[in-house]
């Protein structure tokens, strides 16, 4: 039976009360919280930690990488709030990106650099598991849920929100969504060698894309309707995956 690892992101800070809890040790320090485990089905880490008081640029990507993958994952789904750049990616949709581009600076983003681990160079060319892209899908149908199929994500630095001239710079660059936790999520799950996969939920139009300054009322109203749509999508992936 696969054991589904998610990832928690802005909004979805917690998935119930687990029966068991694991506080895992790993040699790049703690990650963001224990490992939840519902069954033998999935485990749940909040990336921002249960308490929502980790910033993007300092979670420890790493740890909580490695503990996953020490856990025994078949694979990992990432939850992230993003920013729309598109028509496609309206407040509240639902989407599955295939590409990124990466703007942070500063992260510890590798296993393999020489230092944590030997140097190596992964293949990245297809950032997200196209098997598990499609898999949710098919549990977005099932849930009746709609989810975008495709999509770029930027991945910004954070915390603070981008200014419109960033968002106009990177509508350049071919992003249709905004974000601040794909990377070096992603790179590290491909190093470690999980399929990796990101549910984007669309928060807010981008900085300078609406006639009204974006708002965290705006933006928690928002994510909270859109989550209980991803705890939908979740729990029919999860019923596939024990069949």
């Amino acid at each position: 039976m696969a054991l589904i690892g998610l990832i928690g992101g802005t909004g979805l800070d917690h998935w119930g009360d687990p029966p068991r809890e694991v506080a895992p040790e790993t040699p790049f320090g703690p990650p963001s919280g224990p490992l939840q485990f519902f069954g033998e089905t999935l485990v749940f880490l909040p990336r921002h930690g249960p308490d929502h008081d980790i910033a993007p640029h300092r979670v420890n990507y790493r740890a909580n990488i490695h503990a996953l993958a020490q856990a025994g994952v078949s694979g990992l789904v990432a939850v992230n709030a993003v920013g729309g750049l598109h028509e496609t990616a309206s407040p509240g949709a639902l989407v599955l990106p295939d590409q990124l581009v990466d703007y942070t600076w500063g992260r510890a983003h590798s296993f393999r650099d020489g230092d944590a681990g030997p140097l190596d160079h992964v293949e990245f060319a297809q950032p997200f598991s196209p098997d598990w892209r499609a898999r949710l899908l098919e549990a977005g149908c099932v849930a009746g849920e709609g989810l975008v199929d495709g999509g770029c994500v930027g991945v910004t630095q954070g915390p603070r929100l981008e200014t419109a001239a960033e968002i106009r710079r990177l509508e350049r660059d071919g992003c249709t969504l905004v974000g601040m936790t794909t990377m070096p999520e992603a790179s590290l799950a491909r190093e470690a060698g999980l399929p990796y996969v990101c549910l984007a939920v669309v928060a807010n139009a981008a900085a300078g894309l609406s006639d009204t300054p974006i708002t965290m009322s705006q933006i928690s109203a928002t994510l909270a309707r859109s989550m209980q749509r991803v705890r939908r999508v979740i729990s029919a992936l999860v019923e596939a995956e024990t069949q």
